[in-house]
């Protein structure tokens, strides 16, 4: 008998409780009913932990996905158990009740896998999500579970066709907004409706799936590539599988997500989200992972990086191109060795696949020669990055905004004041809200929502009729990825919590200025005093999840988490 095989390691970090002796027979009872027997117990169990369902496009392939994985642990000398938890579709929810729903999932999802992952005793974790709050939820649950795991995106949609030209989910809220402007009739709007989504794959643009998974992988809780190959490709099954294998070397290694996210590791995420045009949602689920990673981010932090970080991808919603399109010449992996040759990535960060980022982008491809995905750092959409934190009297402790494609750098006027998403939509149809304007969207916060919906369907409205950059769009909830156009969500203190824009009055002159990263109202302190003692604060939600939210979540400028740590 060989040394290596005399000594050879005991994976069973946690599921050796099950084999320490005769009391333990009942469990194992239990286990050997779902097929594990003598032999099982001597080996690592993975968990193989997806977000499958048939309720959105962006997870119905995740199962398969899942048994690609669950092949992969098995073939490394792994017990894989595959589990699943929930999901729900920002898309299919968005300008409903239904939306309020949306974030909360997030830490739905973190806490129904590190619950498992950890009543179960498992020695490893391969997470699986596509759509937008699947991620940041695998994220937290993964910091939270403290064990070797990886994180595999569910990959994108293709784009769909309509009249020779792509065209996504965005392009049918946007079609909305011009048949109500009359620029198109029923029937077009329906053949757009139907080509929109051609497909299994979370939403094509740079909007907040694809936009969460580049920063995993650029974090480096994903293997190379995870990010970009598209949902229904031999690469993402190739991926999957792969990942499956990986957790057991990172069992053997002894490598744990505390050692991958680290405050390094999650700069060198924003920074590729800055050069990519990533969605404002970065920002609240990067603060909410650093947190559960115990990694000192704030909110300020996204601005240092924004001041030295170009915006290089010309990608959807302000650009022409879909993520598949950055498929096809590189991937992610080629924008980071771009950025990494020109010294903007910490090359040093350990990655799930046992080595650094310099070593896994040194067997990466470079951007394909003639792309225009990407552009030259010579020649950036943008000198710095597209995502920017706002402050001021009207937020005092930050507000989002994202400036890709928007010309107007400050814009003055008159809040149009709304406490609901229905009544500032109605007003926009009903063409009450005119250039120049300020139309206000409160009480829509992590708490007032409850829930933080995004605007996506009114700011999709703006956009369709041609308010795109006439009207500025300011809310303490959030946006989609796939919004654009002169907006600045995440406004907090949000007004449930007494913030400022509670304050705010019809007429009241507001100032949006992105080069001094300024919002403000022309209302004198004393004023404001005032205005807030006449307040009277809505009483919180009280019922089911949504109401165990409201009264536990953070303000949006701490990530809106509802765990206690660091209180």
């Amino acid at each position: 008998m060989s040394n290596k095989e005399e000594t050879k390691q005991d994976l069973r970090i946690k599921s050796h409780v099950y084999t320490e002796s005769n009391v333990k027979a009942p469990n194992r009872a239990m286990l050997r009913a779902v097929g594990l027997t003598d032999d099982s117990f001597t080996k690592p169990q993975i968990g193989i932990g997806s977000t499958w369902a048939e309720v959105t496009p962006c997870n119905i392939h995740l199962n398969d996905l899942a048994k690609a994985a669950k092949q992969g642990a098995l073939d490394s000398g792994g017990v894989p158990l595959q589990f699943n938890t929930i999901t729900v579709s920002d898309g299919i929810s968005m300008g409903t009740q239904g939306m309020r729903y949306s974030l909360p999932s997030r830490d739905l999802i973190a806490d129904s896998i590190e619950t498992v992952v950890g009543a179960e005793n498992l020695d490893g974790l391969v997470a699986i999500g596509a759509c937008d709050k699947n991620i940041p939820g695998c994220g937290i649950a993964i910091a939270n579970a403290e064990m070797p795991a990886i994180f595999v995106y569910g990959g994108t949609i293709a784009p769909g066709r309509h009249k020779g030209k792509d065209i996504d989910l965005v392009s049918v809220f946007e079609g909305v907004g011009k048949n109500s402007a009359g620029d198109i009739d029923d029937e077009e709007l329906n053949a757009i409706e139907c080509n929109a989504c051609p497909g299994a794959g979370a939403c094509g643009g740079m909007y907040t799936a694809n936009t969460m998974a580049s920063a995993m992988e650029a974090m480096g809780m994903s293997l190379p590539g995870s990010a970009s190959n598209p949902a229904e490709s031999e690469d993402k099954e190739k991926d999957v599988k792969a990942a499956g294998e990986a957790v057991l070397n990172l069992l053997e290694q002894g490598i744990y997500p505390k050692d991958i996210m680290t405050e390094k590791a999650f700069e060198n995420a924003i920074t590729v989200v800055m050069a990519l045009g990533g969605s404002t949602n970065a920002i609240l689920h990067l603060l909410a992972i650093a947190r559960a990673a115990e990694v000192d981010l704030t909110i300020d932090d996204f601005n240092r990086i924004q001041e030295k970080v170009p915006h290089l991808a010309d990608l959807k919603p302000s650009g022409r191109y879909v993520f598949q399109d950055l498929y096809n010449v590189g991937g992610v992996q080629a924008v980071m060795k771009m950025l990494h040759r020109e010294g903007y990535l910490h090359g040093d960060c350990l990655t799930v696949t046992g080595r650094t980022v310099a070593e896994n982008l040194a067997e990466a491809a470079d951007l394909t020669d003639g792309q225009d995905v990407i552009m030259p750092l010579e020649n950036p959409k943008r000198a710095d990055g597209p995502l920017i934190v706002l402050k001021g009297n009207l937020s005092p402790t930050g507000a989002v905004a994202k400036v890709s494609g928007v010309k107007i750098k400050r814009h003055e006027g008159p809040a149009r004041v709304f406490n609901t998403e229905k009544e500032a939509s109605d007003a926009v149809l009903n063409n009450e809200i005119r250039e120049g304007d300020v139309l206000v969207i409160r009480y829509v916060g992590p708490k007032g929502g409850p829930g933080m919906p995004e605007m996506l369907s009114v700011s999709s409205l703006l956009v369709g009729k041609g308010l795109g950059q006439k009207v500025a769009l300011l809310t303490d909830g959030r946006f989609s990825g796939g919004t654009h156009g002169l907006v600045v969500g995440h406004i907090s203190p949000e007004a449930q919590s007494g913030g400022p824009i509670a304050f705010l009055e019809e007429g009241d002159l507001v100032t949006i200025d992105s080069e001094h990263k300024e919002i403000s109202f022309d209302v004198s302190d004393e004023v404001i005093e005032q205005r807030k003692a006449e307040w009277v604060q809505p009483e919180l939600y009280r019922k089911g999840v949504l109401g165990k939210y409201a009264h536990n979540v953070t303000s949006s400028a701490e990530g809106a988490v509802t765990d206690y740590l660091n209180r």
